[in-house]
């Protein structure tokens, strides 16, 4: 799989952006044979979290979205990287995506913060780098069921 330099570098010499995003969700998700959402935002790079870069209720239906023709029996790999948001949104997304699939795991390769630190404990599992970290919230209890998994890059 690239790195973020190698994705970079694609784009610089002239691949659409969209395109690269949507070959590297297929490599991964051909690989694991389950389904794969990335959820991010360039919060990072903006100033003073700007609200587009929050979780939100418009993001439901951006997830309602990219679930409409899956196979839900596959499972769903979410790769998260959030501030945080709206904690009404937040909850309503958890439920939509449980209420769909039985199996889901979250990636986090920097940070979910806040929102999407409850995103990630809503998941069977979260798979994390040493680098990434998750916020200090703690999610309801009945959330409170997935696997940790730690790997060294």
């Amino acid at each position: 799989m690239a790195n973020w330099s190698d994705i970079l570098s694609e784009i610089d010499n002239g691949s659409n952006y969209d395109l690269v995003r949507r070959k590297y969700l297929k490599k991964l998700s051909s690989h694991t044979k389950r389904n794969v959402i990335a959820y991010y935002s360039g919060w990072l790079q903006k100033q003073n979290f700007p609200a587009e870069t929050m979780v939100n209720d418009s993001d439901k239906n951006g997830f309602m979205s990219a679930i409409d023709k899956l196979d839900i029996s596959k499972g769903l790999d979410l790769i998260l990287h959030t501030p945080g948001g709206d904690t009404a949104a937040t909850e309503s997304i958890v439920y939509y995506l449980k209420s769909k699939f039985k199996d889901i795991r979250v990636f986090v390769p920097q940070l979910a913060m806040s929102a999407g630190t409850i995103i990630a404990c809503a998941a069977n599992e979260i798979w994390m780098g040493q680098h990434s970290s998750l916020g200090p919230n703690r999610p309801p209890a009945q959330w409170r069921v997935c696997t940790w998994h730690h790997r060294r890059v």
